[in-house]
């Protein structure tokens, strides 16, 4: 076996852990940093009375399976279409609406989510999960490529030797790296500052259970926080150490990407920014600042990704 030899699939369940049967022909995931924990869960000893020393069997118990992996974030290809990973975002709690022609968002929401089917091959061995909820990060720092880092949990099947799929993967467009000329817009509670770097976690609390009646994954909360660091404004431009210490919130807006069908745009209309710090970056004074993103009264609207 080659470790290097790794393919991955995902598509969406119609029915709650009941496999969705991905192909590659239809279903395949371009990603890199793949890894799998093929074996989560717990062991109980059952301490049994004797009268020699030495180990009890263990029995394994709530075994389910992990994976973590990058996507390039970039456009679908199309304004109005959905992009190629889009199955990933909805199975971390996203709906997905398409404005045909126009762009598809992807919204949080509180209920109801949305499980896959993931089957990773490596080299001729098969493991699948079903049910499989989680949660994801972004980061796009200058220099680099922007990417999504998703944390998928579902449950356990037993791995089968099956001859590896042939992936297409002609759906994922090529990304575009963090540039000043390919990311045209980065604002900030109504300034638009020179960005340093940015991250975003989702945060999702993703559960497996394993109760009698039913095992699942589920998603039962989120706290959706970032970091940010940003050249640092004269107070008279924005003065953030008092923003913070209001508890004041304010819009983020992130656009990457120029032409249609290669866009990716992160809005968050109630950001705090939290205790502000100085750095150097090149000589430059510089601001880094916790994010915590918080929805309106309506709710599920603390984000909104946009691919256009």
């Amino acid at each position: 076996m080659k470790f290097r030899k790794k393919v991955l699939l995902a598509k969406l369940e119609t029915v709650y852990g009941t496999d969705a049967t991905p192909t590659g022909a239809a279903n395949a995931i371009q990603v890199s940093d793949l890894a799998i924990s093929p074996m989560e869960g717990s062991t109980v000893n059952r301490d049994l009375v004797r009268p020699t020393l030495g180990n009890d069997l263990q029995i394994h118990v709530g075994t389910h399976v992990k994976l973590e992996f990058d996507v390039e974030m970039a456009g679908a290809g199309a304004a109005g279409t959905a992009p190629a990973y889009g199955p990933v975002l909805r199975m971390c709690g996203l709906a997905e609406t398409i404005n045909a022609g126009t762009s598809v968002e992807y919204d949080p929401v509180s209920g109801n989510e949305e499980s896959g089917s993931l089957y990773f091959h490596i080299d001729g061995q098969k493991h699948a999960l079903l049910g499989v909820r989680g949660g994801f990060s972004l980061k796009g720092d200058p220099g680099s490529i922007p990417k999504f880092h998703f944390m998928m949990t579902g449950l356990w099947v037993d791995p089968a030797t099956v001859a590896d799929p042939t992936p297409d993967f002609s759906a994922f467009q090529v990304p575009l790296a963090v540039t000043n000329d390919n990311t045209p817009t980065f604002s900030l509670h109504g300034i638009s500052p020179n960005k340093i770097g940015f991250s975003f976690d989702q945060a999702n609390q993703v559960v497996y259970r394993n109760v009698v009646g039913e095992e699942s994954v589920q998603i039962t909360d989120r706290a959706p926080a970032g970091q940010v660091t940003i050249e640092a404004p004269v107070l008279a431009t924005k003065n953030f150490f008092t923003i913070a210490k209001a508890n004041t919130t304010g819009a983020l807006q992130l656009i990457h990407g120029v032409t249609a069908g290669h866009i990716v745009q992160f809005d968050a209309a109630q950001v705090q920014v939290l205790q502000p710090k100085y750095g150097d970056s090149d000589g430059i004074a510089t601001l880094q600042m916790g994010l915590s993103v918080i929805p309106t009264s309506a709710g599920d609207d603390d984000f909104k990704i946009t691919v256009k």
